[in-house]
């Protein structure tokens, strides 16, 4: 099943209003109604300067300025308690979707499937999480308020600048007008540099993240100057995106600096003028300047609130990518629960390719009885782990089919299929924390006996017992102060611990020395017992007792049959087998 996705979305202002601002409606308008009250009371104060200049100062009215003062404090006042109650109402609620847009956004990623995570790099999906949300604050915050507050704004200083006067209003809307043009063209050109910034991050953010965890092997080869190269040509491709950005909000800045100094300019001389004939008063003049300055501050804002916006949308076009998504476990197709499994695995004409047109299956049939062991053999690339991930649910056959107990396994659904699987495999993983919640990973509900069980039947305790801390010794990031043999058997009481009747062991014993595969061996074949398993193994003298071995060249079955059996016919089998016994 090829997963596709819609070619790059983009995410209206509708879609958005839709999706986060219309379900939290009512502290929305809670906050809009609140910014009203701030921005009315942010207009007592020019009102009141032509009063103090034409009327108090004048008529000498101590009486007035006492009311005039106690007036304008009173606005002061209701606007800190109205800036506050916005951080409470809409900050705090635009950080709260953040987390749950973040979550969100990490469970549809983890239900992807597994062939997504071969093509992208963890640290650019990290990027998606944690980074392309953080726009919606812009849309919940005080950003959307603040627009909508300065729209209001705007619109009543206009009003009260014509009633002061209309030519001078008039001469001021020329340069608004053409400010308002030049800032809705360039949200249109930086839109898609935000959205390629959100790409080049994950890409730098990306290669960042290999290179320390794989630190070891750079400072290994000695490989540090060319990863500092690498590292800085993607900051440099970060670098010269956010230089266009700048550029284009550069422009729209000057451009609304020059636009508007050219409107104070005429204001200053068409006042004076206007003065000078008794037409206007020194008051009214004061007060048309300052409701000028309350009709532009909103709208140079407005530009800075749109360029926030348009970065939250170019966010949110990378995040509705991953939403749309087909999911590994789609509900819609796999519609088959299992309750309970016997654990009857048959591959009937399966074939798979990672590329078009590279098939590494080829048309494979194999039966895997319940309870019986299935090893599979052969060099390196010819296909056995990828067997092994059909037979897992990691991957569906892009032709033929995999059933279990007779039911297509690409119409099951896989969290009822995978709770009775357990998995052993070549890159033995261990999250950063002790011994011991790594083991209880499958069940952190299980019982200290059960726990201890595990830790038993692989020999854990043999090493654990030395340490200081026993099971809760912490093992640091990927288990790096364990030795490839402690981490390997770790992996396996993890197996042992989540009971399955399905199991996965790909090279399960190829970390450890020969004493070690010994005791894991022994544990391993108690494990096996009544279960059905699917075992890869490089070295042949651990497989000995399969039920079955398939011996894998080339994606295809070439020998099939018992040890015994396979040496008896002296062919590939007996010739990998023969030459390992010789080393």
């Amino acid at each position: 099943m090829k997963n596709k996705s819609k070619e790059k979305p983009r995410v209206t202002i509708g879609q958005a209003f839709k999706e986060f601002v219309w379900p939290r409606k009512n502290k929305v308008i809670l906050g809009i109604v609140l910014i009203i009250i701030s921005r009315l009371s942010s207009l007592v104060l020019p009102g009141a300067s032509k009063y103090l200049i034409d009327d108090v100062i004048v008529n000498k009215d101590f009486d007035k300025l006492t009311v005039l003062l106690w007036v304008v404090g009173l606005s002061i006042l209701v606007q800190s308690v109205t800036s506050y109650l916005l951080t409470i109402v809409l900050s705090v609620e635009a950080q709260y979707l953040i987390s749950k847009l973040r979550a969100k956004v990490q469970k549809k990623i983890l239900s992807l499937p597994i062939r997504f995570f071969d093509n992208n790099k963890s640290g650019a999906l990290v990027s998606r999480i944690m980074t392309d949300v953080e726009g919606v604050r812009n849309l919940i915050g005080t950003g959307l308020a603040q627009m909508f507050g300065g729209v209001l704004t705007a619109v009543i200083s206009l009003v009260l600048l014509i009633s002061i006067s209309p030519m001078m209003t008039l001469y001021v809307l020329l340069p608004v007008g053409i400010f308002g043009y030049v800032a809705l063209k360039a949200f249109g050109y930086i839109r898609p540099i935000f959205r390629k910034r959100g790409e080049i991050n994950a890409d730098v953010t990306g290669r960042l993240t290999e290179t320390l965890s794989g630190v070891r092997v750079i400072k290994g080869f000695n490989a540090e100057d060319q990863e500092n190269k690498t590292f800085e040509k993607g900051v440099e491709r970060l670098f010269e995106n956010v230089k266009k950005s700048l550029t284009a909000t550069a422009i729209m800045t000057s451009t609304s600096t020059f636009l508007l100094g050219l409107a104070t300019t005429g204001i200053m001389g068409i006042g004076g003028w206007m003065i000078m004939e008794g037409d206007l008063t020194f008051g009214e003049f004061l007060s048309f300047t300052l409701y000028l300055g309350f009709m532009v501050a909103p709208l140079v804002q407005m530009g800075n609130i749109g360029s926030q916006l348009t970065e939250s949308l170019a966010g949110l076009d990378r995040t509705e990518e991953v939403m749309n998504m087909q999911p590994e476990d789609d509900p819609e197709i796999r519609t088959i629960v299992l309750n309970n499994i016997k654990g009857d695995i048959k591959f009937e004409d399966v074939s798979f390719a990672y590329e078009e047109g590279k098939e590494v299956v080829k048309n494979i049939s194999l039966v895997a009885d319940v309870g019986s062991v299935t090893a599979l053999v052969g060099t390196s690339g010819s296909g056995k782990t990828t067997i092994a991930s059909l037979a897992a649910s990691f991957i569906t056959p892009d032709s033929g089919k995999v059933t279990i107990d007779g039911i297509d396994l690409s119409e099951v659904n896989l969290q009822s299929y995978r709770k009775n699987l357990g998995v052993v495999l070549q890159d033995d993983f261990l999250f950063e924390g002790t011994i011991k919640e790594n083991i209880l990973f499958p069940r952190p509900d299980a019982t200290e006996e059960q726990l201890l069980e595990a830790v038993n039947a692989a020999y854990v305790n043999e090493f654990t017992d030395r340490f200081e801390n026993g099971l809760d010794t912490l093992i640091g990031e990927r288990g790096v102060k364990l030795s490839g043999g402690q981490k390997q058997r770790i992996t396996i009481a993890r197996a042992i611990l989540a009971n399955p009747k399905i199991i996965v062991l790909d090279e399960a014993t190829s970390n450890l020395d020969t004493e070690s595969e010994l005791l894991i061996q022994k544990s391993l074949n108690e494990l096996m017992k009544g279960r059905t398993t699917f075992v890869i193994a490089h070295r042949l003298s651990t497989i000995r007792q399969a039920d079955q071995i398939l011996v894998i060249e080339n994606g295809r079955i070439a020998e099939q049959g018992t040890h015994d059996a396979l040496i008896s016919k002296k062919g590939r089998y007996y010739d990998l087998y023969t030459y390992q016994a010789r080393i």
